[in-house]
Parts: C-alpha cells; sequence; structure tokens
C-alpha cells in the first residue's frame, strides 16, 4: 500500500509541476513576468514565480517535500499557505489566465474575489 502511495504522490508533483511550466508560459504570454523552474529531468520539484504588479510578487513551490504558496508585497512576505490551501489559491491565479484578465486588472478582481 505505501508503495502505491509513493508512486502516486510523485505522479501528482510531477502532474502539478507539469501545469506550473503552462501556466508560467501562459502568464507570459499574457505580459506578466513568470517563470518556472525545475531540478534535473524527472520533475520532482519546481519553483514557480509571478510578479503581478511592480511589487507584488507570488512565489509556489512544489517537491517531495511539500507544497507552499507565498505572497510578496514590497519584500514583505503577506501570505503563506501551504498544502490544499496553497493548490487552491494556485487556482485563483490560473482564473486571471482563464478569465483573461490584465496585468492592471488583477488588483481589482482578487479584491473583489477575497470580498465576496
Amino acid at each position: 500500500m505505501f508503495i502505491r502511495l509513493a508512486e502516486q504522490h510523485r505522479q501528482f508533483v510531477q502532474d502539478l509541476v507539469m501545469n506550473l511550466q503552462a501556466l508560467a508560459i501562459v502568464l507570459e504570454r499574457q505580459g506578466y513576468l513568470a517563470s518556472c523552474y525545475t531540478c534535473g529531468g524527472q520533475m520532482n520539484s519546481a519553483s514557480f514565480m509571478v510578479s503581478l504588479t511592480d511589487n507584488h510578487l507570488i512565489r509556489f513551490l512544489v517537491s517531495d517535500y511539500g507544497i507552499t504558496w507565498t505572497e510578496m508585497r514590497d519584500d514583505r512576505e503577506l501570505m503563506k499557505l501551504e498544502g490544499a490551501e496553497a493548490i487552491s489559491q494556485l487556482q485563483e491565479l490560473a482564473n486571471l489566465v482563464k478569465y483573461q484578465i490584465k496585468p492592471s486588472q488583477h488588483q481589482s478582481a482578487i479584491a473583489v474575489e477575497t470580498i465576496g
């Protein structure tokens, strides 16, 4: 049972890394500064970063050790989430792409989602 769970976890991490790479490409095409770096060819970890505005940065890290979402503004950490909460926040970022919200419009869209 544990071997099967370990393999499922590895596959989950690989799928997440591939999706982060795709998200970075799409965000760049929409005008955001975004990147996704992986270590090695096994795709077992990634560092994803996107700059929403001049001083608003999102960093998403995934590896066998865990998943974290860190949001920073003016070089100060505003929010740090882990696990499922981090992935849920990543979905909110993906919605920027899905609904084609431009970088200058993201502030009001995120504020509305947070308040609503």
